[in-house]
């Protein structure tokens, strides 16, 4: 993939090795990338990091093609200091810097590491586990097609990767992909509570209800259909599903106004953390 073999000869730098840089890790380790070509920057090493053959909290390498943040957001500003080396404004800049740290903007990394550093801000969610994220990134104005053909590689070994055109959609990626899985997860505790008030065992009906959201997920994914199609394909006129549809899809109390009302909670909160 485009910019892989860049990063096979000069390397890259990963900062921080928590849930998501540990997928991140897997993944490039999965796809061929050698051990010896990631150097990874952590203070409290998982055993199962410790057993890998990465070069950990060894010495920088002069010039990465890519360095990636995955420290959490509140601790992204104390990594810096070692970060700031690749940044333009200590003359280098040659380096690709990505970060995952939710909610801080390309502004300010801008301002730690210079505007002429190439940085791409990106927006993985929880499935990035399991390698079935979604991603979401946007690059800055130093930024060219190869760094984000680069950037897109690498985040690529978690899951699927869009590209935004404005730095002012992260808010609403984040309330929709980066939260999603969250209402997903709540979605499935319901079904499930209201199995179980219609006489099903707990256990019973956390097992329909998995199996449902997991196999209707698969089965939008695959499909040809939308959604939408999809749905009426299930739903019979005067059958059952239609019955349970007319109150999911009330105009002012079913599922529709509550996730719009849902997604714009979070995308102001998101607004309201960039702001600091």
């Amino acid at each position: 993939m485009m910019g892989m073999d860049d990063i096979a000869r000069r390397g890259l730098v990963l900062f921080g090795c928590g849930h998501m840089g540990s997928a991140m890790l897997k993944g490039w380790l999965a796809r061929g990338l050698a051990p010896q070509a990631i150097t990874v920057i952590d203070h409290n090493p998982s055993d199962w990091l410790q057993a890998q053959e990465v070069r950990l909290n060894g010495a920088l390498p002069e010039d990465p093609a890519a360095v990636v943040i995955a420290v959490k957001p509140q601790g992204m500003f104390d990594s810096l200091p070692a970060i700031a080396r690749y940044g333009a404004a200590e003359g280098a800049g040659r380096s690709l810097v990505i970060t995952v740290a939710a909610g801080i903007p390309l502004v300010a990394y801008e301002r730690a590491l210079g505007a002429e550093t190439p940085l791409v801000r990106a927006m993985p969610n929880m499935p990035s586990s399991i390698g079935r994220g979604v991603t979401a990134i946007i690059g800055n104005a130093a930024t060219d097609a190869a760094g984000l053909g680069m950037a897109e590689a690498l985040l690529a070994a978690v899951g699927a990767v869009v590209r935004l055109e404005d730095e002012s959609q992260m808010d609403a990626v984040t309330a929709v992909s980066g939260s999603g899985p969250a209402y997903v997860f709540h979605l499935i505790d319901t079904l499930a509570a209201a199995g179980e008030a219609e006489g099903l065992s707990r256990d019973l009906a956390l097992q329909l209800a998995l199996g449902t959201v997991a196999g209707a997920g698969e089965l939008a994914q695959r499909a040809d259909e939308s959604p939408a199609e999809l749905r009426a394909g299930v739903a019979s006129p005067g059958g059952t599903t239609e019955a349970a549809l007319r109150v999911l899809m009330d105009d002012e109390g079913g599922l529709g106004p509550v996730m719009k009302r849902a997604v714009a909670a979070a995308a102001r909160r998101s607004r309201e953390l960039a702001d600091g």
